[in-house]
């Protein structure tokens, strides 16, 4: 009696040491006699039976025997757990399209962003590339040509491209970047593809959009990554030279965001000659290109009722490529983008006959195989094509919008100088240096092989959606100059696209609530999908691992997320430099995140895909903390520059004021049995009273609206890439002239300034003081026709366009 009181009282007294004492003693006498954990387990929680130990401690020690004796675990615990999912449909369903969508690319830097502990030296390794001599040379000179023969105005009036720029496209190959240059093509990385399509951009919407969308999904990629060789052979080396003018028709009116439920069809027959055909029909729309195509891609759902291809009637989504000289085939009209001038249309087939084996891309192998194709052809066009339009565009407004607000004054001031102006010219500034880190980071993995739909899904969604701030911001600065269109007007016709680029390629609410977070939460999770898997296939061990793995998840997560909120993230171990309180934060992020994104799964199961709103407060934090992991990694690129650590302070603040407001909206939203009312009543509150302080101060606004307001090679670097000619009739050019002369009077105009302030000039505003500055020798005639200069040139950039009536009304456009 008295040992087993001795014993009991060590059992209940000294939890750790029992037990780590007991999980040895079970590993050592399993291993020596090499019999199970199993068979020991029973024993000795027979013997505590035996002894009558307390429930308490029983308990304690047949959890911690579970944790340790895997094959008891699955047989008592995890087979009970699987059928339960199973029955209370816990796991949501994964359809055939959904799980093909979830296997294309792979996961890249999201996983550590939602692991809750980002591994941010090896992030930070992660490349940032840069285009290569031989690239930069085309861009240099090339690309500058054709932006040279393409007047926007003039294209936007006539809604077509001069035969002459036309004819150099073909040439020298910009329908064929991504085609190999053994099969013709210009080779080029996702890099200096995406420096192509911001330039093109830059210079007019239409014909970066008319570049960009064959270097895109689309004919060449498909052949590429899924053709035969005879295939390749047949078209790559048309498509690079424009012999063949592809187009590629996914969407159809019942088929948009949901491109699974396309209802174009063919029905596989044997033919004449003993070779299998198709028999197609497809209503399509908004196909980029259709009118002016030779070579149509299809995308339709193949049917065999005779099973002539041995893979069942329902055969899949297919891909094939059809001549639209084919009998049958329907092309030729078009929409109407909001009169943006490129080549959008409508396509019909009409039993079109062709060949399986001549057009299905992959021949016969292809076939059913289209939606894999699809899915991996749209992850990497989608981080590349929009978001690289969207950061030219960012580009051209922080160099065009701060001339103008250099050089427009009131009041004797340039309106650059108000505050009202500055703080949304910082924001087009501080938009401007998300878009570009995001663009070439996101090119850099691209080129590294890491297609991973996650984060181009992320750099598609806030590419665009920071490019409509910005094109709005630069609206309400040039105020009457942007809403007079004429040759002169840089910010209209962007105006005017943003919807399109917000709506292609994925519209962005779809984009926002379905893939960041709702493929994020199954692809980038460690454990999420594995245990889908596992459910589905009726995998026991993977379950079990899956499952006891993921609980470790949410308890570290948990642990980590509370010490890391209560130390507002102070003690995290980060790279340092200036930027360590940035890496700070948003390892405190990711270990909140990671656990609330494992609550509302626990919790929603499969109900989280109805969940928009709350999916879409998820994916704001998911995509900012890439967003922001792309400017530190830019910085860390650029050498810490001192001079761009505005614009790193500014950034970072405006992605955790986003996050900031997701949190709350979770906060006070989600519902969880038992604890909504702890989740939005408590955990909200706390979260507003110790927020991620996002806030940008006045003082950080000032110094970025001020820095893109001088002549100055961080100016220059900040706007690189854009197309500025030297012909100073090119509006842009006009604006940038206007404001170095500008910005080299202003020396001139500060020593009027003091002499009006020492009473040797009267005190009048600076540009009626010029000729007596001059008689007073207050400057010298070189300053003089300096100022003047300045002053003419200035009166001319602030004009803007206006017609006779005759000629308003007999416009082309």
């Amino acid at each position: 009696m008295e040992m087993y009181q001795s014993f009991s009282g060590f059992l209940a007294g000294d939890y750790c040491g029992w037990l780590m004492a007991l999980s040895a003693l079970i590993v050592l006498m399993s291993g020596y006699f090499a019999v199970p954990l199993l068979v020991w387990t029973v024993v000795i929680l027979g013997l505590l039976i035996g002894w009558g130990a307390p429930f308490a401690v029983f308990a304690t020690v047949a959890v911690v025997l579970l944790a340790f004796n895997t094959p008891l675990r699955r047989i008592l615990v995890s087979s009970v757990l699987l059928n339960l999912f199973k029955k209370l449909g816990l796991i949501p369903k994964i359809s055939e399209t959904e799980r093909t969508a979830l296997d294309a690319g792979v996961v890249w830097i999201e996983s550590d962003l939602f692991s809750g502990k980002p591994n941010f030296k090896k992030i930070m390794k992660e490349p940032y590339p840069s285009l290569t001599d031989k690239e930069q040379k085309i861009i240099d000179e090339k690309v500058n040509t054709l932006c040279s023969m393409v007047d926007d105005w003039k294209l936007w009036e006539t809604r077509e491209f001069t035969p002459e720029a036309l004819e150099y496209i073909k040439k020298e190959k910009f329908f064929g970047m991504i085609i190999p240059e053994h099969d013709g093509g210009l080779g080029f990385s996702a890099l200096a593809h995406s420096e192509v399509i911001a330039k093109l951009s830059t210079r007019s919407i239409g014909l970066g959009v008319f570049v960009m969308v064959p270097n895109s999904l689309g004919p060449a990629e498909l052949l590429h990554n899924y053709g035969t060789e005879a295939q390749k052979k047949k078209y790559l080396p048309k498509l690079a030279v424009g012999e063949e003018i592809p187009c590629f028709a996914l969407t159809e009116p019942n088929a948009g965001s949901d491109a699974g439920s396309i209802q174009s069809e063919a029905v596989v027959f044997k033919g004449e000659d003993g070779k299998l055909y198709m028999r197609m029909n497809w209503n399509k729309r908004w196909i980029t290109l259709a009118a002016i195509s030779t070579l149509l891609g299809v995308a339709f759902r193949l049917r065999d009722p005779e099973n002539l291809l041995g893979k069942g009637e329902d055969v899949g989504i297919t891909c094939a490529l059809v001549p639209t000289n084919t009998p049958g085939v329907i092309v030729g009209e078009r929409h109407d983008p909001l009169g943006v001038p490129f080549y959008n249309c409508p396509t019909q087939g009409k039993d079109v006959v062709v060949s399986i084996e001549d057009t299905v891309v992959g021949g016969l192998d292809g076939c059913g195989k289209g939606w894999g194709m699809l899915m991996d052809c749209l992850t990497a066009g989608r981080g590349i094509s929009l978001p690289s339009q969207s950061a030219g565009a960012g580009k051209f407004a922080s160099r065009a919008v701060s001339a103008h607000a250099t050089n427009r004054k009131q009041f004797g001031v340039s309106v650059g100088k108000f505050e009202g102006v500055e703080e949304p010219l910082a924001r087009i500034v501080g938009l401007n240096y998300i878009m570009e880190a995001c663009r070439i980071f996101t090119a850099g993995s691209i080129d590294s092989g890491i297609k991973s739909p996650v984060v181009t899904a992320i750099a598609k969604y806030y590419n665009t959606e920071m490019m409509r701030t910005v094109v709005n911001d630069s609206m309400d600065i040039l105020g009457g100059a942007g809403i007079s269109r004429g040759p002169r007007n840089v910010m209209a016709h962007p105006y005017i696209a943003a919807p399109i680029g917000i709506t292609v390629e994925g519209a962005n609410i779809m984009t926002r609530t379905l893939i960041i977070f709702g493929q994020g939460a199954l692809r980038a999770h460690p454990y999420a999908y594995k245990e889908v898997a596992a459910v589905e296939n009726n995998d026991l061990g993977g379950f079990d691992k899956a499952f006891w793995g993921h609980i470790g998840h949410v308890v570290a997560n948990l642990c980590r997320s509370l010490v890391l909120t209560f130390t507002r993230g102070r003690f995290v171990m980060t790279p340092g430099g200036q930027a360590r309180r940035i890496y700070q934060k948003l390892a405190w992020t990711s270990a909140v995140f990671g656990f609330m994104a494992d609550v509302a799964m626990g919790t929603l199961g499969g109900a989280l895909k109805t969940k928009g709103k709350l999916t879409g407060r998820f994916a704001d934090i998911l995509g900012w903390m890439y967003l922001i992991t792309c400017v530190l990694r830019r910085y860390e690129s650029e050498g810490r520059r001192k001079e761009d650590w505005p614009l790193i302070e500014y950034t970072a603040n405006h992605g955790f004021q986003q996050i900031q407001k997701a949190f709350e909206g979770i906060f006070e939203n989600i519902q969880v049995p038992g604890l909504s009312w702890f989740f939005n009543g408590p955990v909200a509150w706390w979260a507003r009273f110790n927020s991620l302080d996002g806030a940008i101060s006045d003082k950080v606004s000032h110094q970025v609206a001020h820095l893109i307001q001088q002549d100055t090679e961080q100016r220059d670097r900040l706007t690189t890439g854009i197309y500025l000619p030297d012909d100073p009739t090119n509006p842009l050019t006009r604006l940038d002239q206007t404001f170095k002369m500008v910005k080299s009077a202003e020396a001139v105009e500060r020593k009027i300034k003091q002499a009006v302030r020492a009473k040797t000039l009267p005190r009048k505003r600076v540009a009626q003081l010029f000729d007596e500055a001059l008689a007073q020798k207050v400057i010298s005639q070189e300053e003089y026709d300096m100022v003047k200069k300045a002053q003419e040139m200035r009166n001319d950039a602030i004009q803007v366009d206006s017609f006779t009536q005759e000629e308003y009304v007999n416009r082309e456009g």
